[in-house]
Protein backbone atom coordinates (compact mmCIF):
# COMPACT_ATOMS: atom_id res chain seq x y z
CA UNK A 1 0.00 0.00 0.00
CA UNK A 2 0.87 3.11 -1.25
CA UNK A 3 2.39 5.71 1.56
CA UNK A 4 -0.18 8.83 2.19
CA UNK A 5 1.68 12.13 0.64
CA UNK A 6 0.67 15.32 2.11
CA UNK A 7 2.79 16.93 -0.53
CA UNK A 8 0.42 15.52 -3.58
CA UNK A 9 -2.94 16.52 -1.62
CA UNK A 10 -1.66 20.20 -1.63
CA UNK A 11 -0.77 20.48 -4.89
CA UNK A 12 -3.95 18.77 -6.24
CA UNK A 13 -5.78 21.29 -3.79
CA UNK A 14 -3.31 24.10 -5.46
CA UNK A 15 -4.36 23.41 -8.76
CA UNK A 16 -7.85 22.74 -8.32
CA UNK A 17 -8.22 26.08 -6.64
CA UNK A 18 -6.32 27.65 -9.40
CA UNK A 19 -8.12 26.32 -11.99
CA UNK A 20 -11.63 27.05 -10.21
CA UNK A 21 -10.98 30.44 -9.68
CA UNK A 22 -9.08 31.19 -13.52
CA UNK A 23 -12.34 29.48 -15.06
CA UNK A 24 -14.64 32.42 -15.00
CA UNK A 25 -12.18 34.26 -17.09
CA UNK A 26 -12.12 31.75 -19.97
CA UNK A 27 -15.66 29.71 -19.92
CA UNK A 28 -18.24 31.43 -20.94
CA UNK A 29 -21.87 30.09 -19.48
CA UNK A 30 -21.00 29.13 -16.36
CA UNK A 31 -23.64 28.58 -13.54
CA UNK A 32 -24.11 32.13 -11.91
CA UNK A 33 -22.53 31.02 -8.50
CA UNK A 34 -19.07 30.19 -10.28
CA UNK A 35 -19.26 32.97 -13.06
CA UNK A 36 -19.79 35.69 -10.15
CA UNK A 37 -16.09 35.25 -9.08
CA UNK A 38 -14.49 37.14 -11.51
CA UNK A 39 -11.14 39.22 -11.07
CA UNK A 40 -11.90 42.90 -10.70
CA UNK A 41 -9.97 45.39 -12.51
CA UNK A 42 -8.80 48.84 -10.87
CA UNK A 43 -9.80 52.49 -12.17
CA UNK A 44 -6.91 52.73 -14.58
CA UNK A 45 -7.68 49.08 -16.14
CA UNK A 46 -11.44 49.21 -16.30
CA UNK A 47 -12.51 52.98 -16.47
CA UNK A 48 -14.42 55.01 -13.94
CA UNK A 49 -14.52 58.15 -11.55
CA UNK A 50 -12.34 60.13 -10.18
CA UNK A 51 -13.18 63.27 -7.71
CA UNK A 52 -11.50 65.71 -6.09
CA UNK A 53 -13.75 66.52 -3.29
CA UNK A 54 -12.81 70.41 -1.30
CA UNK A 55 -14.06 70.17 2.43
CA UNK A 56 -15.44 73.63 3.68
CA UNK A 57 -14.16 74.35 7.48
CA UNK A 58 -14.81 77.45 7.51
CA UNK A 59 -17.43 77.17 9.54
CA UNK A 60 -16.33 74.96 12.28
CA UNK A 61 -13.29 75.73 15.42
CA UNK A 62 -9.65 75.21 14.83
CA UNK A 63 -10.24 71.88 16.78
CA UNK A 64 -13.42 70.74 15.27
CA UNK A 65 -12.05 71.35 11.70
CA UNK A 66 -8.91 69.20 11.92
CA UNK A 67 -11.06 65.84 12.67
CA UNK A 68 -13.98 67.15 9.90
CA UNK A 69 -12.14 65.46 7.07
CA UNK A 70 -11.18 62.32 8.90
CA UNK A 71 -14.88 62.13 9.79
CA UNK A 72 -15.92 63.03 6.45
CA UNK A 73 -13.60 60.21 4.77
CA UNK A 74 -15.08 57.81 7.27
CA UNK A 75 -18.57 58.66 6.17
CA UNK A 76 -18.04 58.60 2.48
CA UNK A 77 -16.17 55.22 2.73
CA UNK A 78 -19.48 53.54 4.64
CA UNK A 79 -21.73 55.02 2.01
CA UNK A 80 -19.32 53.40 -1.20
CA UNK A 81 -19.18 50.36 0.74
CA UNK A 82 -22.75 50.10 0.83
CA UNK A 83 -23.40 51.25 -2.81
CA UNK A 84 -21.52 48.32 -4.04
CA UNK A 85 -17.77 49.72 -5.44
CA UNK A 86 -15.42 47.32 -5.42
CA UNK A 87 -11.53 48.34 -3.89
CA UNK A 88 -12.50 51.95 -4.17
CA UNK A 89 -9.53 54.17 -3.07
CA UNK A 90 -10.42 57.23 -1.02
CA UNK A 91 -7.30 59.30 0.36
CA UNK A 92 -7.04 63.18 2.15
CA UNK A 93 -4.82 65.26 0.15
CA UNK A 94 -3.64 68.31 1.66
CA UNK A 95 -5.63 69.53 4.52
CA UNK A 96 -9.07 69.96 3.32
CA UNK A 97 -9.34 67.75 0.18
CA UNK A 98 -10.21 63.86 -0.13
CA UNK A 99 -9.44 62.03 -3.49
CA UNK A 100 -12.26 59.52 -4.33
CA UNK A 101 -11.44 57.04 -7.11
CA UNK A 102 -14.37 54.35 -8.25
CA UNK A 103 -13.47 51.80 -10.32
CA UNK A 104 -16.01 49.83 -12.70
CA UNK A 105 -18.77 53.04 -11.98
CA UNK A 106 -21.03 53.97 -14.47
CA UNK A 107 -23.49 55.90 -13.46
CA UNK A 108 -21.58 58.34 -12.45
CA UNK A 109 -24.22 61.20 -11.52
CA UNK A 110 -25.39 58.86 -8.94
CA UNK A 111 -22.29 58.10 -7.30
CA UNK A 112 -21.10 61.55 -7.51
CA UNK A 113 -24.78 62.71 -5.17
CA UNK A 114 -24.25 59.99 -2.81
CA UNK A 115 -20.97 61.05 -2.39
CA UNK A 116 -21.40 64.73 -1.50
CA UNK A 117 -24.70 64.72 -0.41
CA UNK A 118 -24.77 66.40 2.96
CA UNK A 119 -27.45 64.23 4.73
CA UNK A 120 -28.63 67.09 6.95
CA UNK A 121 -32.13 65.16 8.08
CA UNK A 122 -34.53 67.79 9.40
CA UNK A 123 -38.64 67.28 10.27
CA UNK A 124 -40.11 70.51 10.15
CA UNK A 125 -43.68 71.83 10.56
CA UNK A 126 -45.11 73.61 7.27
CA UNK A 127 -47.31 76.44 7.87
CA UNK A 128 -51.26 76.45 7.42
CA UNK A 129 -52.46 77.77 4.37
CA UNK A 130 -52.97 81.24 5.70
CA UNK A 131 -49.66 81.60 7.69
CA UNK A 132 -48.06 80.54 3.94
CA UNK A 133 -49.99 83.01 1.95
CA UNK A 134 -48.86 85.58 4.48
CA UNK A 135 -45.36 84.96 4.25
CA UNK A 136 -44.78 85.02 0.66
CA UNK A 137 -46.69 88.27 0.59
CA UNK A 138 -44.25 89.80 2.66
CA UNK A 139 -41.26 87.91 0.55
CA UNK A 140 -43.04 89.54 -2.16
CA UNK A 141 -42.87 92.81 -1.67
CA UNK A 142 -39.25 92.95 0.54
CA UNK A 143 -38.40 91.01 -2.83
CA UNK A 144 -40.27 94.49 -4.77
CA UNK A 145 -38.57 96.64 -2.55
CA UNK A 146 -35.09 95.53 -3.29
CA UNK A 147 -35.34 94.68 -6.98
CA UNK A 148 -32.19 95.82 -7.83
CA UNK A 149 -30.65 93.55 -5.97
CA UNK A 150 -31.47 90.71 -8.00
CA UNK A 151 -30.70 91.08 -11.57
CA UNK A 152 -32.51 87.89 -12.57
CA UNK A 153 -36.18 88.79 -11.03
CA UNK A 154 -35.54 92.19 -12.74
CA UNK A 155 -35.07 91.12 -15.81
CA UNK A 156 -38.24 88.60 -15.09
CA UNK A 157 -40.52 91.68 -14.15
CA UNK A 158 -39.38 94.10 -17.14
CA UNK A 159 -39.95 91.46 -19.94
CA UNK A 160 -43.55 91.05 -17.90
CA UNK A 161 -44.61 94.82 -17.97
CA UNK A 162 -43.24 95.16 -21.54
CA UNK A 163 -45.76 92.21 -22.08
CA UNK A 164 -48.25 93.62 -20.40
CA UNK A 165 -48.06 97.01 -21.74
CA UNK A 166 -48.74 96.23 -25.19
CA UNK A 167 -51.65 94.34 -24.48
CA UNK A 168 -54.48 96.21 -23.16
CA UNK A 169 -56.78 93.09 -22.38
CA UNK A 170 -53.38 91.81 -20.07
CA UNK A 171 -53.25 94.89 -18.47
CA UNK A 172 -56.68 94.67 -16.96
CA UNK A 173 -56.86 91.14 -16.10
CA UNK A 174 -53.68 91.78 -13.90
CA UNK A 175 -54.37 92.21 -10.44
CA UNK A 176 -52.52 95.36 -8.32
CA UNK A 177 -49.87 94.50 -6.32
CA UNK A 178 -49.46 90.76 -7.49
CA UNK A 179 -45.12 91.35 -7.61
CA UNK A 180 -42.39 89.54 -9.34
CA UNK A 181 -41.78 86.40 -7.20
CA UNK A 182 -45.68 85.51 -6.78
CA UNK A 183 -45.12 85.44 -10.80
CA UNK A 184 -42.93 82.29 -10.04
CA UNK A 185 -45.44 80.42 -8.64
CA UNK A 186 -48.93 79.03 -8.53
CA UNK A 187 -51.81 77.93 -6.56
CA UNK A 188 -51.29 74.06 -6.26
CA UNK A 189 -53.19 71.26 -4.91
CA UNK A 190 -51.60 71.96 -1.22
CA UNK A 191 -49.24 74.16 -1.09
CA UNK A 192 -48.09 75.88 -3.56
CA UNK A 193 -46.51 75.70 -7.51
CA UNK A 194 -43.12 76.23 -9.14
CA UNK A 195 -43.59 76.13 -13.06
CA UNK A 196 -40.60 74.19 -14.37
CA UNK A 197 -39.66 77.07 -17.02
CA UNK A 198 -39.05 78.88 -13.72
CA UNK A 199 -37.62 76.00 -11.49
CA UNK A 200 -33.80 77.01 -12.17
CA UNK A 201 -34.49 80.82 -11.06
CA UNK A 202 -36.45 78.86 -7.44
CA UNK A 203 -33.22 77.07 -6.81
CA UNK A 204 -30.61 80.04 -7.54
CA UNK A 205 -33.02 82.03 -5.32
CA UNK A 206 -33.54 79.78 -2.73
CA UNK A 207 -29.61 79.17 -2.60
CA UNK A 208 -28.83 83.05 -2.15
CA UNK A 209 -28.13 84.42 1.36
CA UNK A 210 -29.77 87.82 0.34
CA UNK A 211 -32.90 86.48 -0.68
CA UNK A 212 -32.51 84.73 3.04
CA UNK A 213 -33.03 88.08 4.36
CA UNK A 214 -36.09 88.70 2.61
CA UNK A 215 -38.01 85.81 4.70
CA UNK A 216 -39.80 86.34 7.71
CA UNK A 217 -37.74 85.52 10.50
CA UNK A 218 -38.85 81.86 12.05
CA UNK A 219 -39.85 80.92 8.32
CA UNK A 220 -37.91 78.99 5.68
CA UNK A 221 -38.79 78.54 1.95
CA UNK A 222 -38.41 75.44 0.32
CA UNK A 223 -38.52 72.86 -2.96
CA UNK A 224 -39.90 69.86 -3.07
CA UNK A 225 -38.01 66.81 -4.65
CA UNK A 226 -38.02 66.62 -8.31
CA UNK A 227 -40.19 63.63 -9.66
CA UNK A 228 -37.99 60.92 -11.17
CA UNK A 229 -40.59 60.03 -13.20
CA UNK A 230 -41.13 63.26 -14.64
CA UNK A 231 -37.90 65.16 -14.21
CA UNK A 232 -40.22 68.50 -16.04
CA UNK A 233 -42.70 68.57 -14.27
CA UNK A 234 -43.88 71.36 -11.75
CA UNK A 235 -42.34 71.05 -8.69
CA UNK A 236 -44.27 71.88 -5.04
CA UNK A 237 -42.77 74.86 -3.04
CA UNK A 238 -43.13 74.59 0.42
CA UNK A 239 -43.35 77.37 3.47
CA UNK A 240 -41.96 75.36 6.82
CA UNK A 241 -41.08 76.14 10.12
CA UNK A 242 -37.50 77.30 10.68
CA UNK A 243 -37.79 75.45 14.14
CA UNK A 244 -36.30 71.98 13.95
CA UNK A 245 -38.45 69.18 15.63
CA UNK A 246 -36.34 65.84 15.12
CA UNK A 247 -33.19 65.77 12.81
CA UNK A 248 -30.96 63.37 11.67
CA UNK A 249 -28.91 62.46 15.34
CA UNK A 250 -32.40 61.30 16.11
CA UNK A 251 -32.55 58.48 13.33
CA UNK A 252 -31.79 54.98 14.55
CA UNK A 253 -31.95 52.91 11.51
CA UNK A 254 -33.36 53.33 7.32
CA UNK A 255 -34.33 50.76 5.11
CA UNK A 256 -35.80 50.88 1.75
CA UNK A 257 -39.34 48.63 1.62
CA UNK A 258 -41.63 48.00 -1.27
CA UNK A 259 -45.64 49.17 -0.78
CA UNK A 260 -48.17 46.50 -1.46
CA UNK A 261 -49.71 46.80 -5.20
CA UNK A 262 -53.07 46.40 -2.91
CA UNK A 263 -52.39 50.00 -0.20
CA UNK A 264 -54.46 52.55 -0.89
CA UNK A 265 -51.69 55.31 -0.33
CA UNK A 266 -50.69 56.36 -4.20
CA UNK A 267 -47.35 57.14 -2.57
CA UNK A 268 -46.10 53.52 -1.32
CA UNK A 269 -48.40 50.98 -3.88
CA UNK A 270 -46.28 48.78 -5.58
CA UNK A 271 -43.21 51.43 -4.85
CA UNK A 272 -40.04 51.64 -3.29
CA UNK A 273 -39.98 53.93 -0.11
CA UNK A 274 -37.88 54.62 2.88
CA UNK A 275 -38.77 53.30 6.60
CA UNK A 276 -37.30 54.60 8.94
CA UNK A 277 -36.71 54.20 12.65
CA UNK A 278 -36.17 56.83 15.37
CA UNK A 279 -33.82 56.23 18.81
CA UNK A 280 -35.35 56.16 21.71
CA UNK A 281 -35.45 59.86 22.64
CA UNK A 282 -36.24 60.18 19.15
CA UNK A 283 -39.27 58.47 19.31
CA UNK A 284 -40.12 60.91 22.50
CA UNK A 285 -39.66 63.85 19.92
CA UNK A 286 -41.97 62.27 17.29
CA UNK A 287 -44.96 61.66 19.36
CA UNK A 288 -44.63 64.97 20.82
CA UNK A 289 -44.49 66.42 17.53
CA UNK A 290 -47.02 63.93 16.34
CA UNK A 291 -49.16 65.17 18.94
CA UNK A 292 -49.16 68.97 19.50
CA UNK A 293 -49.63 69.32 15.29
CA UNK A 294 -52.44 67.22 14.88
CA UNK A 295 -54.14 68.34 11.37
CA UNK A 296 -51.07 69.96 10.39
CA UNK A 297 -48.33 68.34 8.10
CA UNK A 298 -44.91 67.54 8.89
CA UNK A 299 -42.02 68.21 6.31
CA UNK A 300 -39.51 65.46 6.20
CA UNK A 301 -36.01 67.66 4.90
CA UNK A 302 -33.31 66.62 3.63
CA UNK A 303 -30.58 69.15 2.71
CA UNK A 304 -33.47 71.56 2.34
CA UNK A 305 -35.06 69.71 -0.46
CA UNK A 306 -38.49 68.96 1.17
CA UNK A 307 -39.09 65.08 0.29
CA UNK A 308 -42.62 64.33 1.72
CA UNK A 309 -45.22 66.21 3.52
CA UNK A 310 -47.57 63.77 5.15
CA UNK A 311 -50.82 65.28 7.12
CA UNK A 312 -50.72 64.40 10.84
CA UNK A 313 -53.46 62.43 11.21
CA UNK A 314 -53.52 61.51 14.89
CA UNK A 315 -50.65 61.07 17.65
CA UNK A 316 -47.88 58.68 16.85
CA UNK A 317 -46.03 56.52 19.06
CA UNK A 318 -43.47 54.04 18.32
CA UNK A 319 -40.82 56.55 16.76
CA UNK A 320 -41.67 55.09 12.95
CA UNK A 321 -42.32 57.23 9.50
CA UNK A 322 -41.98 56.71 5.95
CA UNK A 323 -40.20 58.97 3.44
CA UNK A 324 -41.91 58.91 0.30
CA UNK A 325 -41.42 60.69 -2.94
CA UNK A 326 -41.16 58.42 -6.56
CA UNK A 327 -38.36 56.68 -5.95
CA UNK A 328 -36.83 54.86 -7.99
CA UNK A 329 -35.25 52.07 -6.70
CA UNK A 330 -31.88 52.77 -7.26
CA UNK A 331 -32.78 56.27 -5.82
CA UNK A 332 -34.28 54.95 -2.39
CA UNK A 333 -31.26 52.81 -2.30
CA UNK A 334 -29.08 55.59 -2.01
CA UNK A 335 -31.36 57.83 0.39
CA UNK A 336 -31.07 54.84 2.80
CA UNK A 337 -27.45 54.79 2.32
CA UNK A 338 -27.07 58.40 3.76
CA UNK A 339 -29.44 58.05 5.82
CA UNK A 340 -27.62 55.37 7.85
CA UNK A 341 -24.44 56.72 7.06
CA UNK A 342 -25.26 60.04 8.80
CA UNK A 343 -24.29 63.76 8.41
CA UNK A 344 -21.32 64.83 6.61
CA UNK A 345 -19.06 66.93 9.53
CA UNK A 346 -18.37 69.67 7.10
CA UNK A 347 -20.02 70.21 3.44
CA UNK A 348 -17.76 69.00 0.60
CA UNK A 349 -17.89 70.32 -2.89
CA UNK A 350 -16.31 68.76 -6.28
CA UNK A 351 -13.29 70.31 -6.88
CA UNK A 352 -12.49 68.70 -10.46
CA UNK A 353 -14.09 65.16 -11.73
CA UNK A 354 -12.71 63.16 -14.63
CA UNK A 355 -13.66 59.76 -16.19
CA UNK A 356 -11.37 57.09 -17.02
CA UNK A 357 -13.21 55.33 -19.99
CA UNK A 358 -12.88 51.89 -20.91
CA UNK A 359 -10.72 53.00 -24.14
CA UNK A 360 -7.80 54.04 -21.92
CA UNK A 361 -8.69 51.14 -19.61
CA UNK A 362 -8.32 48.57 -22.41
CA UNK A 363 -4.72 50.22 -23.84
CA UNK A 364 -3.25 49.98 -20.31
CA UNK A 365 -4.45 45.80 -20.36
CA UNK A 366 -2.57 45.06 -23.82
CA UNK A 367 0.49 46.98 -22.82
CA UNK A 368 0.11 45.90 -18.99
CA UNK A 369 -0.49 42.02 -20.76
CA UNK A 370 2.66 42.19 -23.42
CA UNK A 371 4.93 43.24 -20.85
CA UNK A 372 3.85 40.64 -18.83
CA UNK A 373 4.16 38.01 -21.72
CA UNK A 374 7.15 39.68 -22.93
CA UNK A 375 9.16 39.14 -19.54
CA UNK A 376 7.68 35.69 -19.03
CA UNK A 377 8.97 34.04 -21.88
CA UNK A 378 12.13 36.07 -21.46
CA UNK A 379 12.86 34.39 -18.14
CA UNK A 380 11.32 31.08 -19.53
CA UNK A 381 14.31 31.29 -22.18
CA UNK A 382 16.62 31.82 -19.93
CA UNK A 383 15.63 29.18 -17.43
CA UNK A 384 15.42 26.61 -20.38
CA UNK A 385 18.49 27.04 -22.17
CA UNK A 386 20.53 27.38 -18.40
CA UNK A 387 19.35 25.08 -16.74
CA UNK A 388 17.89 22.37 -19.52
CA UNK A 389 15.10 20.13 -17.80
CA UNK A 390 15.14 22.06 -14.53
CA UNK A 391 14.69 24.83 -16.24
CA UNK A 392 11.68 23.61 -18.14
CA UNK A 393 9.97 21.92 -15.40
CA UNK A 394 10.80 25.14 -13.82
CA UNK A 395 8.54 26.71 -16.84
CA UNK A 396 5.67 24.60 -16.56
CA UNK A 397 5.53 25.33 -13.06
CA UNK A 398 5.78 29.34 -13.66
CA UNK A 399 2.85 28.63 -15.31
CA UNK A 400 1.12 27.66 -12.82
CA UNK A 401 2.53 30.05 -10.30
CA UNK A 402 1.31 33.25 -12.81
CA UNK A 403 -2.15 31.62 -12.86
CA UNK A 404 -2.10 31.33 -9.03
CA UNK A 405 -1.78 35.16 -8.59
CA UNK A 406 -4.72 35.77 -10.56
CA UNK A 407 -6.86 33.30 -8.94
CA UNK A 408 -5.91 34.41 -5.43
CA UNK A 409 -6.93 37.71 -6.39
CA UNK A 410 -10.04 36.45 -7.59
CA UNK A 411 -10.95 34.49 -4.39
CA UNK A 412 -10.33 37.35 -2.25
CA UNK A 413 -12.18 40.10 -4.04
CA UNK A 414 -9.04 41.61 -4.71
CA UNK A 415 -8.47 44.48 -7.96
CA UNK A 416 -6.03 44.13 -10.21
CA UNK A 417 -4.55 47.35 -11.25
CA UNK A 418 -1.34 48.79 -13.34
CA UNK A 419 1.04 48.53 -10.40
CA UNK A 420 -0.22 44.82 -9.68
CA UNK A 421 0.56 43.88 -12.94
CA UNK A 422 4.23 45.31 -12.25
CA UNK A 423 3.76 43.21 -9.21
CA UNK A 424 3.33 40.61 -11.05
CA UNK A 425 6.12 40.76 -13.79
CA UNK A 426 8.29 41.18 -10.43
CA UNK A 427 6.97 38.27 -9.32
CA UNK A 428 7.86 35.84 -12.27
CA UNK A 429 11.42 37.64 -12.10
CA UNK A 430 11.47 36.66 -8.74
CA UNK A 431 9.28 33.22 -8.83
CA UNK A 432 12.76 31.62 -10.20
CA UNK A 433 14.96 33.08 -7.57
CA UNK A 434 14.31 30.42 -5.09
CA UNK A 435 14.71 27.83 -8.32
CA UNK A 436 17.92 29.15 -9.64
CA UNK A 437 19.34 29.23 -5.38
CA UNK A 438 18.03 25.37 -5.72
CA UNK A 439 19.68 24.83 -8.81
CA UNK A 440 22.73 25.95 -8.23
CA UNK A 441 22.65 24.36 -4.48
CA UNK A 442 22.43 20.69 -6.80
CA UNK A 443 25.05 21.54 -8.73
CA UNK A 444 27.62 21.86 -5.93
CA UNK A 445 26.24 18.20 -4.78
CA UNK A 446 26.42 16.66 -8.13
CA UNK A 447 30.27 18.24 -8.70
CA UNK A 448 31.12 16.52 -4.61
CA UNK A 449 30.34 13.31 -6.72
CA UNK A 450 26.39 12.39 -5.19
CA UNK A 451 23.97 10.40 -7.09
CA UNK A 452 21.29 12.58 -8.84
CA UNK A 453 18.89 11.93 -5.64
CA UNK A 454 21.17 12.89 -2.86
CA UNK A 455 22.26 15.95 -4.74
CA UNK A 456 18.75 16.57 -4.86
CA UNK A 457 17.52 15.68 -1.28
CA UNK A 458 20.82 17.51 0.00
CA UNK A 459 20.56 20.48 -2.73
CA UNK A 460 16.76 21.17 -1.36
CA UNK A 461 17.25 21.10 2.13
CA UNK A 462 20.57 23.43 2.09
CA UNK A 463 18.72 25.46 0.19
CA UNK A 464 15.61 25.91 2.22
CA UNK A 465 16.62 27.98 4.72
CA UNK A 466 17.90 30.77 2.07
CA UNK A 467 14.71 30.51 0.11
CA UNK A 468 12.76 30.85 3.14
CA UNK A 469 14.90 33.89 4.85
CA UNK A 470 15.05 36.22 1.43
CA UNK A 471 10.72 35.48 0.62
CA UNK A 472 9.85 36.38 4.27
CA UNK A 473 11.74 39.60 4.02
CA UNK A 474 10.24 40.48 0.88
CA UNK A 475 6.67 39.69 3.00
CA UNK A 476 7.66 41.85 5.50
CA UNK A 477 8.44 44.82 3.40
CA UNK A 478 4.80 43.98 1.06
CA UNK A 479 2.98 43.95 4.82
CA UNK A 480 4.60 47.70 5.62
CA UNK A 481 3.48 48.72 1.83
CA UNK A 482 -0.17 47.28 2.64
CA UNK A 483 -0.72 48.63 5.74
CA UNK A 484 0.77 52.41 5.27
CA UNK A 485 0.15 52.52 1.76
CA UNK A 486 -3.18 53.32 -0.32
CA UNK A 487 -4.65 52.25 -3.96
CA UNK A 488 -2.69 51.30 -6.06
CA UNK A 489 0.35 50.74 -3.48
CA UNK A 490 -1.50 48.59 -1.78
CA UNK A 491 -2.69 46.92 -4.93
CA UNK A 492 0.87 46.48 -6.00
CA UNK A 493 1.59 44.95 -2.42
CA UNK A 494 -0.97 42.59 -2.19
CA UNK A 495 0.41 41.07 -5.45
CA UNK A 496 3.72 41.09 -4.34
CA UNK A 497 2.73 38.78 -1.43
CA UNK A 498 0.70 36.13 -3.30
CA UNK A 499 3.13 36.14 -6.03
CA UNK A 500 6.27 35.30 -3.24
CA UNK A 501 4.07 32.88 -1.44
CA UNK A 502 2.60 31.23 -5.31
CA UNK A 503 6.70 31.28 -5.75
CA UNK A 504 7.40 29.72 -2.55
CA UNK A 505 5.18 26.79 -2.80
CA UNK A 506 6.09 26.39 -6.44
CA UNK A 507 9.61 26.02 -5.88
CA UNK A 508 10.09 23.84 -2.69
CA UNK A 509 6.82 21.53 -3.02
CA UNK A 510 5.21 21.00 -6.76
CA UNK A 511 8.92 21.32 -8.75
CA UNK A 512 10.38 18.48 -5.44
CA UNK A 513 7.59 16.61 -6.47
CA UNK A 514 7.87 16.63 -10.64
CA UNK A 515 11.79 15.97 -9.68
CA UNK A 516 10.84 12.96 -7.66
CA UNK A 517 8.09 11.59 -9.72
CA UNK A 518 9.66 11.89 -13.49
CA UNK A 519 13.06 12.89 -12.99
CA UNK A 520 14.69 10.89 -10.41
CA UNK A 521 13.83 7.48 -11.48
CA UNK A 522 15.16 4.13 -9.83
CA UNK A 523 17.75 4.25 -13.03
CA UNK A 524 18.86 8.03 -12.89
CA UNK A 525 22.86 7.98 -12.81
CA UNK A 526 23.03 11.76 -14.59
CA UNK A 527 20.62 14.54 -13.95
CA UNK A 528 20.38 17.58 -16.53
CA UNK A 529 20.61 20.88 -14.78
Amino acid sequence: MKKFSWRGLSIIIFICVTAFYLAPLAIPNLPEWWAKNKLKLGLDLRGGMQILLEVDTSALSAADARGAVDQNIKIIRERIDQFGVAEPTIQKLGENRIMVQLPGVSDFEAAENLIKQTAMLEFKVVAQPDEAKRVLDIIDSNISANLSRFPELAKLDKMDNEVIAADDSLAQQSQAGTGVFSSLIRPGDMDYEVLFDSVRLMQELLADSLFQQMVPAGWQVSLERADSADPRADRAIHVLSSAVELSGADLARAKVEYGSSTSTDPRIANKPYISIEMKREGARKFERVTSDNTGKRLAIVLDNVVYSAPNIQERISGGRAQITGSFTTSEANELAIVLNTGNLTAPITPASTSIIGATLGSDSIKNGTTAGIIGLVAVMLFMLIYYKVGGLLTDFVLIFNVGFILAMLTAFGGTLTLPGIAGMILTIGMAVDANVLVFERIREELNTGKTPRSAVDAGYNRAAITVWDSNITTLIAAAVLFQFGTGPIRGFAITLAIGIIGSMFCALVFLRSMFDTFVLTGSTKKLSI
